[in-house]
């Protein structure tokens, strides 16, 4: 059965075969952030949250680009935010505008991005919030928000740890110059290249997909949790993670589907 969701018409998701396609719809403007455009984001990341049937998530944006980055007309009309001080926590640890990259992240399913055109700013970010990145290698890209006198504020510092040179991030940062798909592969911004990102986002979405959705979701914790955890901590957590999937029917389907070379039917 497919299901068919519209936030403000600022993002569209179709779900099918325990896949959500969500897509940034504001295709006249690149997919620009306005305030609809965030709180559309964070609605559709809200609905994710809930659903226990999606076990992989593609995100991509509609029309020539990803995402252009912050709307700055909006901007200037003071259109963009909820209205409340950013040093407000709104969304768990985030704020309104961080909520709609970092809230990818913390979503119990895999999201992978599919990314072509232009990913500025606030755009670069929200893919940054994806577990996987794939790229076409002409795609533009920058850490643009210096352009405009300010700091990536929507999660980007968060969500580059780990991910590329510390030296090379501040580089990006300070200049805000602009770099292809195939330098951000070659830096670890993406995970792959492809002429065909959304494609290739799909079958990998479809692998996940076929895998056991708790021992999926139980992955994807311990990575988001692992951050700041000691050696004995990180230990510790994967035994108690493993303890609980153990010996469960969705194992046990996993272990029959491969020995019986079939697709598993797993409950979740």
């Amino acid at each position: 059965m497919t299901e068919v969701r519209n936030f403000r018409d600022r993002v569209s998701l179709t779900v099918a075969d325990h896949i959500a396609d969500v897509r940034l719809i504001r295709a006249d403007k690149m997919n620009a952030l306005d305030g609809d455009m965030f709180a559309a984001i964070n609605e559709a990341i809200d609905w994710l949250a809930a659903q226990k049937t999606v076990r992989a998530v593609v995100l991509s944006g509609e029309g020539r680009s990803f995402c252009a980055g912050l709307d700055v007309q909006a901007m200037m009309g003071g259109g963009v935010g909820s209205g409340k001080p950013l040093v407000e926590r709104t969304h768990g640890d985030a704020n309104f505008a961080q909520a709609v990259a970092w809230g990818w992240r913390t979503l119990p399913m895999p999201v992978i991005a599919a990314v072509h055109g232009v990913c500025f700013g606030g755009g670069f970010q929200i893919m940054s919030g994806a577990d996987i990145r794939v790229a076409t290698a002409d795609a533009r890209m920058a850490i643009m928000e210096m352009k405009w006198g300010i700091v990536p504020d929507m999660a980007g510092y968060a969500l580059w740890k780990g991910l590329v040179r510390d030296d090379i991030l501040r580089e990006l940062t300070y200049t805000n110059r602009e770099f292809s798909g195939a330098e951000a592969a070659q830096l670890g911004f993406v995970s792959h290249i492809a002429e065909d990102p959304h494609s290739v986002a799909m079958g990998l979405a479809r692998t996940i997909a076929a895998k056991n959705p708790h021992a999926i979701r139980a992955a994807k914790g311990l990575f988001n949790a692992n951050w700041d955890r000691s050696d004995s901590e990180i230990l510790m957590a994967e035994s108690v993670a493993q303890d609980a999937l153990l010996r469960t029917p969705n194992q046990m389907e996993q272990i029959m589907a491969e020995m019986q070379k079939r697709p598993a039917h797993f409950e979740d």
